[in-house]
């Protein structure tokens, strides 16, 4: 089976230390990415440590797919405890890192511990250095980026760094690389903050050598030559079908259609899209460059996600200031999603839907800690009653664009993902829409009878999290893609898929983490059958892993 190949790196920017260590079984047996970064952590991280204590620890790895030349290869992924779900969580980032982390020639790095002042870590395949930066306190994802590259050398594309918002440690914090992609969803940034780290940035001539098939070139080919929608618009292509579904989720969560869509949707961003936008090898290129000269905004989106939450769910219409909240998370280093179901429930509480300034002066409020903003880098599951508002998160997290109460194995998803009320755990959402082929579509209606899908779908995700593999690759890589890839049968890389499912839900589990938690806001038919049809399909006992079954 293709895998991951180089030592662990421990850095313990506590103590100044560092060390490597033979993870070649792990590698062999979780690929990388999240999947070997998910069962260090379960045997590295204490059961019970503090999200934002020293014990936690943050594991970056990339995956074998990173020595290969074919697109949808140009991400990486972070795990740790989350500050948001008080879970193991894996985040996952595009951008251009993946390959400079790839030639330190470590299959993973680990940061533990807590530094005594502000530092920039220097991740070389021939040392490690440790440079104090208090001149960075406070400073915006871009001017850090600017003060690496004058002072060292060092182009965004190297770098791991946080804002304002890690430091002041607000729970939805981001780790930024190549400037504007994030390792977004659950506030692993706040983590970096808390061990007193800026940034992380990678460099070396070491990749390892691993051979991948011509299989790739089959799938680097047609990503190129595909005239497909989200090369123009993005993600938020699919606005105006869920909106037509009613299943927009607009003026926090109250209603499910947003009469303003226009001015937000595909088209929208399409005509501020000034170039194209893609990651490390990728000739897909769906990112999306975006710019309004005449208000002087010029960001990276918004996609679907950050043009519900800044848009529908706040009650505004204009992607400009969409687009204007979108930089403003870039820059402090925000979970643009969180950050604006977040001030879309401040809006709801004080009645200001559609309040732009008010929406943007509570960006920064929330990355600085200042004001209301302190309540609200809490995230809506610790500020919601103090608010008057409902609790729109399962787990911590807040929801994702789309619509559970429309598809409703997407909600079943929801109330099951260990990472809480995030889409892309196993995009379930992609079977139920109705622009799916007819050979893989599901009724949208109902929960029962799904588990089993939902099963494979998050397996495969998770393996593709491990490889590292977009998801945006959908189309392009079948069953037997992956086994040419991977050199393994597709059920065996499904079985990963489930290894690293389970580990993130035991490692849950022993923080307390159970049915009670596989839970909703709000009613769909038949969820408490169907979370046991889920369970059964996963061999768990009411959401709870038997010791027996804990993976190796």
């Amino acid at each position: 089976m293709l895998h991951n190949r180089g030592p662990l790196l421990t850095i313990d920017v506590g103590d100044r230390e560092t060390s490597e260590e033979d993870i070649a079984e792990i590698n062999e047996r979780y690929i990388g990415g999240r999947g070997v970064g998910t069962r260090l952590a379960h045997e590295r991280i204490p059961f019970d440590a503090d999200p934002l204590g020293p014990e936690n620890r943050l594991v970056f790895t990339t995956g074998p797919m990173q020595s290969s030349t074919m697109s949808f290869t140009g991400r990486m992924n972070v795990t740790g405890v989350s500050p948001l779900t008080d879970g193991l969580l894996s985040s996952n980032a595009g951008g251009f890192m993946s390959r400079n982390f790839a030639d330190t020639g470590y299959s993973a790095v680990e940061i533990t511990g807590e530094s005594d002042e502000l530092i920039a870590v220097h991740v070389r395949d021939d040392g490690i250095e440790f440079e104090a930066v208090p001149e960075l306190a406070g400073e915006t994802v871009g001017d850090t980026v600017a003060h690496l590259e004058a002072e060292r050398g060092i182009t965004a594309d190297q770098t791991a760094i946080i804002g304002p918002a890690g430091e002041n440690g607000v729970r939805f914090a981001s780790i930024m690389t190549s400037e504007e992609r994030a390792f977004g969803r659950g506030g692993l940034g706040a983590v970096l903050g808390a061990k007193n780290v800026k940034a992380i940035t990678f460099e070396g001539d070491s990749a390892p050598e691993i051979e991948i098939p011509a299989t790739q070139m089959e799938v680097h080919r047609e990503a190129a030559t595909d005239d497909n929608i989200m090369k123009r618009q993005g993600t938020v292509a699919v606005m105006d079908l869920a909106n037509a579904m009613e299943g927009l989720p607009s003026y926090y969560f109250s209603e499910r259609e947003f009469a303003g869509v226009e001015g937000i949707n595909g088209s929208a961003v399409e005509e501020k899209k000034y170039k194209k936008g893609t990651c490390s090898q990728c000739a897909f290129a769906c990112k999306l460059p975006t710019r309004d000269e005449e208000r002087g905004v010029e960001t990276e989106g918004p996609e679907f996600e950050v043009a519900m939450a800044f848009g529908s769910n706040s009650g505004v219409d204009d992607i400009v200031d969409v687009m204007q909240s979108n930089e403003l998370c870039d820059q402090y280093g925000l979970d643009a999603i969180s950050a604006g179901n977040t001030v879309a429930a401040y809006l709801a509480s004080e009645d200001e839907f559609g309040n732009v300034d008010l929406i943007h002066e509570t960006v920064e409020k929330i990355a600085r800690r200042e004001g209301v903003g302190d309540l609200l880098a809490e995230g809506i599951a610790r500020c919601h009653d103090e608010l008057g508002v409902g609790n729109w998160s399962v787990k911590g997290m807040d929801f994702a664009a789309h619509e559970g109460r429309v598809l409703h194995g997407q909600g079943l998803s929801y109330a099951v993902s260990n990472r809480g009320a995030d889409h892309m755990y196993a995009t379930f959402y992609s079977v139920e829409y109705p622009l799916v082929p007819e050979e893989d579509a599901l009724d949208p209606e109902g929960t029962l009878g799904k588990a089993d899908r939902l099963v494979e779908r998050e397996n495969m995700m998770a393996l593709n999290d491990a490889g590292v593999v977009c998801k945006f690759s959908r189309d392009y890589m079948s069953p037997d893609r992956y086994e040419a890839l991977f050199g393994a049968d597709f059920e065996d890389l499904l079985a990963v898929g489930g290894r690293i499912v389970t580990l993130e839900r035991h490692f849950n589990n022993q923080r307390g983490v159970d049915r009670e938690d596989d839970t909703l806001p709000y009613d769909l038919p038949d969820l408490e059958e169907a979370l046991g049809e889920y369970y059964d399909a996963r061999g768990w006992e009411d959401g709870v892993v038997p010791d027996s079954a804990v993976p190796a």
